[in-house]
C-alpha cells in the first residue's frame, strides 16, 4: 500500500512536469538610436560631427532633422530622411553653406547596409 502511495505519487508529479524545457526568453530588439550613435562612432562620423552643437569639420547633428540648411551653390534643403539618407550616400549632392565639398567619405554607400543607414537616421533624429 505505501508502495503504491509512493507510485501514484510520482506518476501526479511528473504530470505535471514539462514535456520541453521552457523557452528562453526573446532578446529584446536593439534600440535604433543606440545602434545609430554605435555606429555613427564606429564609421568615423562623429569625428567631424558633433552630437552637442559644438561646431565641427562637418555639421552638427544636434538640430539638424527637419531644419532647413542654406546649401553652397545657394537655395535651401530641408534636412529631413530624404536629403540625410542622401548626403550619407552621395556626400556631394548638396554641400552645405559653410563647408567645403570632398571632405566627407564618399564609400559609405558600400560600407553600410540600408539597417545601418536607418539606425545612424534615428540617432540623428533623436539629438534635438
Amino acid at each position: 500500500m505505501r508502495r503504491s502511495v509512493w507510485v501514484l505519487l510520482w506518476l501526479a508529479l511528473a504530470g505535471c512536469a514539462p514535456l520541453y524545457p521552457a523557452a528562453e526568453p526573446a532578446a529584446p530588439e536593439p534600440d535604433p538610436i543606440l545602434q545609430g550613435k554605435a555606429l555613427a562612432a564606429r564609421f568615423g562620423c562623429t569625428s567631424c560631427h558633433s552630437a552637442d552643437g559644438r561646431p565641427g569639420i562637418g555639421p552638427t547633428w544636434k538640430g539638424l532633422y527637419g531644419s532647413r540648411r542654406p546649401l553652397a551653390g545657394g537655395g535651401e534643403a530641408v534636412a529631413d530622411e530624404a536629403y540625410l539618407r542622401e548626403s550619407i550616400l552621395r556626400p556631394n549632392a548638396k554641400i552645405v553653406q559653410g563647408f567645403p565639398p570632398n571632405v566627407m567619405p564618399q564609400d559609405f554607400a558600400q560600407k553600410l547596409s540600408t539597417e545601418q543607414i536607418e539606425a545612424i537616421l534615428a540617432y540623428i533624429r533623436s539629438l534635438k
